[in-house]
This record gives C-alpha cells, sequence and structure tokens, in this order.
C-alpha cells in the first residue's frame, strides 16, 4: 500500500492542478492564447495523432534521446572510473569537465551541420556530449566518495581489481552514479528537442515549432505534453534499471 502512496499523491497533484487550470481558464482568469484549457489541449492532442505526425515524430525524438542517453553511459561510466583509477587524470581533467558541464554545447550546432549534416546524428551528438559530461563527473564523485573502511575490507581479503570494482566500488558509488546518469537524460532531452525546435527537423521540437509557426498554441502544448511524456518515461525507467542493479549486486 505504502509503495503506490507517492505515486497517487504525485498523481492528485496533477489532476488538481489541471482542474484549477481548467476552471480558472473557463472563469476568464487566464488568457486562452497564453494557457489554453486543460480539455482543449486534449482535444487538439487527439486531432494531432490522426492529422499530424504525432507518433512518429514522439518515437524520432525518444530513438535519439535513447541513443544519446546509451553512448553516454558507456563513454561517461569508463571515463569517470578511469580518472578515479589514475589520480593523475582526475587531477588534470576534473576541471575542464566540470567547466564543460557549464558551457551552453547547443551553440555548436553549426559546426555539427558541417560535420554530419542536417539530420538524426548531429542532434544525438549534441545531446551525447551534453549528457556525457554529468555521469563523467558523477562517476568520478561516486567511485571517490567511497568510504575507505570499505575498500580497507575489500583488501584485507585480497580481492583482485575486478573483484574490488564489481563487489565494493560499484554498488557503493551506485547511486551516485545514477544521479549522473539522471541528470544526463535531462539534458540530453532538453538539447534533442530544442535543437529540433532551432534547426526545424526531427520529432517533437519541430513539431512544436510547426504548431507555432502556425498560432495553434492547444496543439503546442499537447506536443510539449509528449516531451514531458519522454520525462516521465525515462526516469521511470531509471527508477526500475536502478532497482534491478542494486538487487543484483
Amino acid at each position: 500500500m505504502r509503495r503506490w502512496l507517492a505515486p497517487a499523491a504525485g498523481f492528485s497533484a496533477v489532476v488538481i492542478a489541471l482542474a484549477a487550470l481548467e476552471w480558472a481558464a473557463g472563469a476568464g482568469w487566464v488568457s486562452p492564447f497564453l494557457t489554453p484549457p486543460p480539455s482543449a489541449i486534449a482535444v487538439s492532442g487527439w486531432r494531432m495523432a490522426a492529422e499530424e505526425p504525432l507518433a512518429s515524430a514522439f518515437f524520432s525524438t525518444l530513438g535519439v534521446v535513447l541513443a544519446a542517453m546509451v553512448a553516454a553511459a558507456a563513454a561517461g561510466i569508463p571515463a569517470g572510473w578511469a580518472m578515479y583509477r589514475f589520480p593523475i587524470l582526475g587531477k588534470a581533467y576534473e576541471n575542464w569537465v566540470a567547466a564543460l558541464f557549464s558551457a551552453p554545447l547547443i551553440l555548436l550546432y553549426p559546426l555539427f551541420l558541417v560535420l554530419f549534416g542536417r539530420g538524426p546524428l548531429t542532434i544525438g551528438m549534441i545531446g551525447f556530449l551534453s549528457g556525457v559530461i554529468p555521469v563523467i563527473l558523477k562517476t568520478y564523485e561516486g567511485f571517490s566518495a567511497v568510504r575507505a573502511v570499505l575498500v580497507n575490507v575489500g583488501r584485507s581479503f585480497n580481492l583482485p581489481e575486478r573483484a574490488m570494482l564489481v563487489k565494493v566500488l560499484l554498488p557503493a558509488a551506485l547511486p551516485t552514479v545514477f544521479t549522473g546518469l539522471r541528470l544526463a537524460f535531462i539534458y540530453i532531452t532538453i538539447n534533442v528537442v530544442g535543437l529540433e525546435y532551432m534547426v526545424n527537423f526531427g520529432g517533437l521540437g519541430n513539431l512544436v515549432g510547426r504548431m507555432y509557426d502556425r498560432y495553434d498554441i492547444p496543439a503546442m502544448y499537447a506536443a510539449v505534453a509528449f516531451v514531458l511524456l519522454i520525462s516521465v518515461l525515462g526516469f521511470w525507467a531509471a527508477e526500475r534499471l536502478e532497482r534491478r542493479v542494486e538487487r543484483g549486486s
């Protein structure tokens, strides 16, 4: 029962907020040109499913986000481990990687357009760059924060390096590593959708821009709602994966 309490509370809060917005729009307190009522957004979403390539746009954006996420995890986790395993790398590159974390990497899209063309690869590469940085930093932070007593216990059992990593270091660092993966998912989604909007190519970002150009505000918000759906699915998948990995370790 308790496991469903938090999701139920969150869902109830969303329903109450939507009902309040519907009432405020109907009472004239909120301009429909600024924020349409949720009922109008739902009707526009249903209409877009029939008249616009909504499904293909959703799966296009989702596919690029997932591909960039997998690439960021595959590159970022080993890089963070290497910075921990070889302290000279951590001292040399931690500040540089942290500086890149605050840089607006999406502004590199003209260079990537020249290198890779106007297509999913350019969008995916920008997403990868924005996501791999938090994975590297959080993986390095997670391994560095492992308590010395755990490492000393592992060494007292003469564990080889691989066993030390799998049985001691990785389980202790896992929560911080998954924090990095969640941050990566956030930044990847933002950059992918933003770049789709900017270059007028791709999935949901392109669809949001097209609805805005038509001044179809309810449909624009419906497309934004599907972007939020990608975020919800991503965080749900990350939570399930973290629990499974914790049980396995």
